[in-house]
């Protein structure tokens, strides 16, 4: 058995990012990673750009200005200013090329025709300069940048349209049990309703991946083998869960044995979580993980959204840890690091009652974990305390 540290270290070394890519149309790369630099093929501003309303100028000495026109955004037209001549302008518009200044409407009073300023102004002063954002040629944004609504904005208003992102992998759910029913069907004596699928389907779907397929097979070796042999086979990922313990009906680790799955490690010290698989057969990555949800769920956010961040071309990614102060009490049974569900709010921590690894109904109320090692015995109130942020909002 191995440390929560070494399982970390373990899966950052065996997961690389994918070599594969696809092309994307900007209004569906949200989430995607860039799989190379994207140039800009303009500069941005396409033109010297008003920052602001007020008035264009050209300046010369005195402090009154000849008002001869105006210029909105969108104009094309080209006004030319002699010095001492201003033209009205409006925030976004292009600024006149004879223009070298553009004072705010606030600086200025005007009778007729004629404007008078009351402060002194500077060259270029409210000018946006062409291409101060990007000019054309240069990097708009690196190889490994993340897709967010601003980043698809920003490639939009460069008039990009398409762009190269890793390819988001597959995935596979593989749900075991003999007791698991489908929800809306009857519930006979010695079943429960299967929850883990759809509760990693959700997790997965809020991190941004779609392609994910689910499967359920009885505690019987061959269907067991067959499915997994079929689904590692045709995805990225494969996530099991249940079966992973060492009862007479658990068998996952045979099948994957059999398989010729390579096992990086196979349980945790931590609780919940302690029958956690990790393995790879060529490059698709398996995790095994905990039958119980609570402890499922866990490990999927401790480990496995990383290790598929990862493949994803993310390479930043990493759940936010904070140290906050403890509102509760907690003593720690046995020698497991623990990740115990809770609610942080404003630099302090609530550990929650029902810490149970089959008990969904506190980790519906959690928003983070606190995390206490192995070589911790007990939370005192006001102790400081490491706490992962759950991505949950």
């Amino acid at each position: 058995m191995i440390s929560v540290e070494q399982a970390f270290q373990i899966i950052s070394e065996n997961i690389q990012l994918t070599d594969k890519s696809i092309d994307i149309d900007l209004i569906d790369a949200l989430g995607y990673v860039l799989f190379q630099d994207v140039l800009s093929p303009i500069n941005m501003p396409p033109f010297r750009q008003s920052a602001m309303d007020g008035y264009a100028i050209n300046l010369h000495d005195a402090k009154t200005y000849a008002l001869i026109g105006e210029v909105k955004a969108g104009d094309g037209h080209q006004l030319h200013l002699k010095p001492g001549d201003a033209v009205r302008i409006f925030t976004g518009a292009p600024v006149p090329n004879s223009a070298n200044a553009v004072v705010m409407q606030e600086k200025i009073s005007s009778q007729n025709h004629t404007l008078i300023i009351d402060s002194n102004i500077t060259i270029n002063e409210n000018i946006r300069p062409l291409g101060e954002q990007v000019l054309e040629g240069q990097v708009a944004l690196k190889k490994g940048v993340k897709l967010t609504a601003a980043a698809i904005a920003y490639l939009t208003t460069l008039g990009i349209t398409q762009v190269k992102v890793y390819k988001k992998p597959s995935i596979a759910i593989v749900v075991t049990g003999n007791e698991l029913v489908q929800a809306g069907q009857s519930l006979q004596y010695g079943q429960i309703y299967e929850s883990n699928a759809i509760m990693l389907i959700s997790a997965l779907n809020q991190a941004g991946y779609s392609n994910i397929s689910t499967h359920s097979v009885n505690d019987h070796y061959e269907k067991t083998f067959q499915v997994l042999k079929e689904v590692i086979y045709e995805n990225d990922v494969v996530l099991v869960s249940g079966g992973i313990s060492v009862g007479d009906y658990d068998f996952v680790g045979k099948a994957l044995e059999e398989l010729e799955v390579i096992e990086h490690f196979y349980k945790v010290n931590q609780k919940p979580g302690k029958p956690l698989f990790f393995g790879k057969k060529d490059d698709k990555i398996i995790f095994a993980l905990p039958g119980n949800p609570a402890a499922s769920l866990s490990c999927f956010y401790i480990y496995v959204i990383a290790a598929i961040e990862k493949l994803s071309g993310n390479l930043n990614f990493k759940l936010n840890r904070v140290k906050a102060v403890s509102k509760s009490d907690f003593i720690k049974k046995g020698e497991r690091a623990q990740f115990l569900k809770a609610i942080y709010k404003e630099g302090t921590v609530e550990i929650l009652e029902g810490q149970n690894s089959s008990m969904l109904h506190t980790f519906a109320l959690a928003n983070s974990l606190v995390y206490v090692a192995e070589k911790d015995e007990s939370i005192n109130i006001n102790d400081k305390v490491e706490v992962i942020l759950l991505p949950i909002n």
